[in-house]
């Protein structure tokens, strides 16, 4: 076994999670802020991504390490309320924070209301897809669609599969409506098959292409290769192939690795590759793992866990999670940073046992440790942004970007340490097939 401190992350862990608990406010059901200090109420306080919502994901990982407190039952219970009180009103339909938010958040919490969400989906599915708040004017038309998986119509299909997995009436029904309009939206190319996060003709000006796993094709391939598996649908796992194979042709392929820019064209001033969940190989590594599952044998010329591996690979040789130079790794949290890579090697060691896996998630486990901030009883994480005039950023609170994500993982990794590849993962509906279940099977031992 890898050494690590599991006591370390353990204790670190509890100190976050106590900071976190402590900047709960309570305003017709409990709410934080975004970072420490705001004391305006956010419009996303009930998502996963930076509100309350999140918290159910931090609570799901404590359940496993100990049994909750009085305090954390009656955070978990108001949480439900809020969520559960407010489906029938929600129109933002997305992963990060609506209907799909609310789906995962109840079921981590192993509560009813996952039914009422997807019955409310259905209800809102327009013609074309699904309505979304997130993107409009000027640079795209009024009533813009997404194809994404994190703001999206594939980020629907995610969870009405999550939602079919835990016995949801009619989450199959929703999952093959999602299928649909995504393969309507599908572009031919010559290399393959292409999605971009918004369909052209809702573009009003040109706009950059993001093709990994958050916003575009990366995440659309995987939830139409999960689709494909889980619906029975062979055209919904070829499509993910094609789009797959459209994908290697954008990204490198030297050094026996595989990353694909952030976005295309590149920004000016910008890295032109990254290496964590949203943007970079680490995200993109579960494109691979969902057409593994699927029973893909082949994508250009290799399967698809060469091309995991390959993702693994470019991640841990990419230097992270040092700070190499300004705008390069400034982010320890799940969605662009430390934590959401930690993740990813976790999740491989458990289900594949490469000791180099754990190697490197304890490696951003102690970083994360050492770059916690310990003030008395607590413990946070202070991004950068190396553009900002103050490029220090106030410590986040949530689960994507701040704390609680952050605690999470530490709590994990103290247990694995503890109790080996054998520790019960929790699942979550964006990343359930990476993990060793009677699904996906496990790996041999080594």
């Amino acid at each position: 076994m890898t050494s690590g401190n599991a006591q370390g992350y353990r204790d670190v862990a509890e100190a976050a999670w106590r900071w976190v608990l402590d900047q709960v406010r309570w305003d017709d059901g409990p709410w934080i802020p975004e970072s420490a200090g705001i004391s305006e109420i956010s419009e996303y306080r009930d998502t996963m991504y930076s509100g309350v919502g999140g918290l159910a994901y931090v609570l799901a990982e404590i359940r496993f390490a100990r049994g909750w407190t009085a305090e954390e039952r009656g955070v978990a219970e108001a949480i439900v309320n809020r969520l559960t009180g407010r489906i029938e009103d929600e129109i933002d339909c997305s992963l990060f924070g609506g209907l799909v938010s609310s789906i995962g958040v109840l079921t981590a919490l192993e509560v009813p209301g996952a039914q009422a969400a997807v019955d409310r989906l259905i209800a809102l599915r327009t013609r074309d897809g699904w309505p979304q708040t997130a993107i409009g004017p000027p640079g795209f038309l009024p009533d813009t669609l997404v194809n994404d998986a994190t703001l999206g119509t594939a980020g629907i299909l995610l969870g009405a599969l999550w939602a079919r997995r835990a016995g949801v009436a009619n989450a199959g029904d929703l999952g093959a409506q999602a299928a649909d309009v995504l393969m309507a939206d599908r572009e031919q190319v010559p290399t393959g098959v292409n999605w971009h996060w918004v369909p052209h003709r809702f573009h009003a000006e040109p706009a950059r292409e993001m093709p990994n796993f958050s916003h575009g094709l990366a995440g659309i391939a995987a939830s139409l290769a999960l689709a494909g598996t889980e619906l029975d649908r062979p055209d919904l796992t070829g499509a993910a192939v094609l789009g797959a194979e459209h994908l290697v042709t954008l990204g490198r392929t030297d050094g026996g690795g595989f990353v694909v820019p952030r976005t295309i064209p590149s920004k000016p001033g910008q890295d032109v590759y990254t290496y964590n969940w949203c943007h970079g190989p680490a995200g993109t590594s579960l494109l691979f793992l969902a057409l593994d599952l699927a029973g893909v044998e082949d994508v250009a010329g290799e399967p698809p866990l060469a091309w995991h591996r390959r993702c693994l690979h470019s991640t841990r040789s990419s230097g992270l999670p040092a700070r190499r130079h300004p705008g390069f790794w400034d982010n320890d949290g799940r969605c662009c940073g430390t934590t959401g890579v930690g993740e990813v090697f976790l999740d491989s060691w458990q289900r594949f046992g490469r000791t180099d896996d754990l190697e490197f998630a304890v490696h951003l486990a102690d970083t994360l440790v050492e770059r916690a901030v310990r003030d008395g009883p607590h413990a946070y994480w202070r991004f950068i942004e190396h553009l900002g005039p103050e490029p220090l950023l106030p410590p986040g609170v949530g689960w994507m970007q701040g704390a609680a994500g952050i605690a999470a993982f530490l709590f994990r990794i103290s247990r694995v340490l503890r109790d080996g590849r054998d520790a019960t993962p929790v699942t979550r509906m964006d990343s359930w097939w990476a993990l060793p279940t009677p699904d996906t099977g496990r790996g041999p031992r080594g």
